[in-house]
């Protein structure tokens, strides 16, 4: 089924209204129990922030509509990452230190998780994040266990876009990484899975952000003269990047992250130079029942279709799940409530949909909530793995031709 994606950014005047009032949902009486929502609501995550966290506003309202969790209402508190690692940690410890929030839910980029995973780990708090480094997954970061991802690894990124590579009958692939976490972890985990297909990789250039022309690298993987070059990059460098090799007329195919081709990287170069731009994404759990209520809160607070931001999907069920592990957990305690997490949210229990289900069919046991964003099982690291869709650029406009399943 080919699914459109043409109008997936919110109001940067909504955005900025979040912004001005950090406490957006404010719980009746002083025994609420307070959330921080961490969004990158400016800077280059600006384009889903503001979905994001709208979405975690919409699930806790569900969540105090059917009573509360634990016996108890949520208040969100929200601050801006502004995509910045600086502000994001200033951010973060204000919502620690100031607002006492249990949990932080939201950050999007790897640099702010990165950034701000030693603050919830010494506060003893979950992070819920939709970041791809793998360093999120393992010691240091996410020694104590607090750390939940809700978005692939760049690992696993990488290995969707080979198989994506191999299905498009691609040979001579090149890889052009953006000099962090994400943008090598992506490229890397590429290069790892084509060679384990036997392909080999023609050339591989890291390059630094804020350039004003990539030329240099750029000219440097076109000499190898590949069929298709993988990128880990993000919309500003990717403008660059794709403006400078129109100009040389090389043909060459590009398969790229969602988050750097997207409509704002079709509206930047238009549709001539972005024509045939292969954008590889997380897909949302579009069959389940959560998926549906998520799609109703996402049209009604941003006019849009919900499967325009799969990363505000994830947001949704950030608070869903963390609300049933305290009403399974009885209590606030986060160490309590982090242990809570994995049974509501992985299978053995009864299958449920939403926070007001889950509640009630936890008085008779086990459940399994399963997301809006993906079947959402917890592995040993806090990771899951949604499935990927290939969205093929073609006249301007982003087309879902398939679905990969890693």
């Amino acid at each position: 089924m080919k699914t459109t994606r043409r109008e997936f950014l919110g109001s940067v005047a909504a955005g900025a209204a979040l912004v001005a009032a950090p406490s957006i949902v404010r719980a009746q009486g002083a025994d609420a129990i307070r959330i921080g929502a961490l969004c990158p609501v400016t800077g280059v995550g600006g384009p889903y922030g503001s979905g994001m966290q709208k979405m975690i506003v919409a699930a806790a309202e569900a969540v105090n509509a059917a009573g509360g969790a634990g016996g108890r209402k949520i208040e969100i508190v929200a601050e801006d990452t502004q995509t910045n690692p600086q502000a994001a940690v200033l951010a973060a410890k204000k919502l620690i230190e100031v607002n006492k929030v249990q949990a932080i839910l939201g950050t999007w980029s790897s640099g702010v998780s990165l950034a701000v995973i030693p603050l919830t780990n010494d506060a003893g708090i979950p992070l819920m994040h939709c970041s791809g480094a793998p360093a999120l997954s393992v010691p240091p970061a996410n020694a104590k266990g607090l750390g939940f991802r809700f978005q692939a690894t760049n690992d696993r990124f990488g290995r969707a876009f080979a198989e994506i590579c191999e299905k498009e009958g691609f040979k001579r692939p090149a890889t052009m990484a953006f000099n962090n976490a994400s943008g090598i972890g992506n490229t890397e985990g590429f290069t790892k899975a084509w060679k384990a297909k036997g392909g080999e990789v023609v050339e591989s250039v890291v390059y630094e952000p804020n350039q004003a022309s990539y030329r240099s690298e750029l000219m440097k993987v076109l000499a190898a003269n590949p069929d298709v070059i993988v990128t880990g990059s993000y919309i500003a460098d990717t403008t660059i990047i794709l403006r400078e090799w129109f100009q040389t007329g090389q043909p060459v195919k590009w398969i790229i992250p969602g988050w750097a081709a997207n409509p704002q990287l079709v509206e930047a170069l238009g549709a001539e130079v972005t024509e045939g731009i292969i954008s590889v994404d997380s897909v949302s759990n579009e069959g389940a029942e959560a998926f549906k209520a998520y799609d109703a809160a996402y049209q009604k607070a941003m006019g849009q279709a919900g499967t325009n931001n799969v990363y505000a999907a994830m947001t949704w069920d950030m608070m869903t799940v963390l609300a049933l592990a305290i009403e399974a957990a009885g209590t606030s305690d986060m160490a309590a409530v982090v242990a809570k997490l994995r049974e509501v949210g992985n299978p053995d229990g009864k299958q449920v949909s939403s926070f007001a289900e889950g509640k009630e069919a936890l008085k008779a046991g086990k459940i399994n909530y399963e997301g809006a964003s993906s079947v959402l099982d917890f592995d040993q690291h806090g990771d899951v793995t949604p499935d990927f869709g290939a969205y093929f650029i073609e006249g301007g406009k982003l087309n879902r031709r398939y679905v990969v399943k890693i």
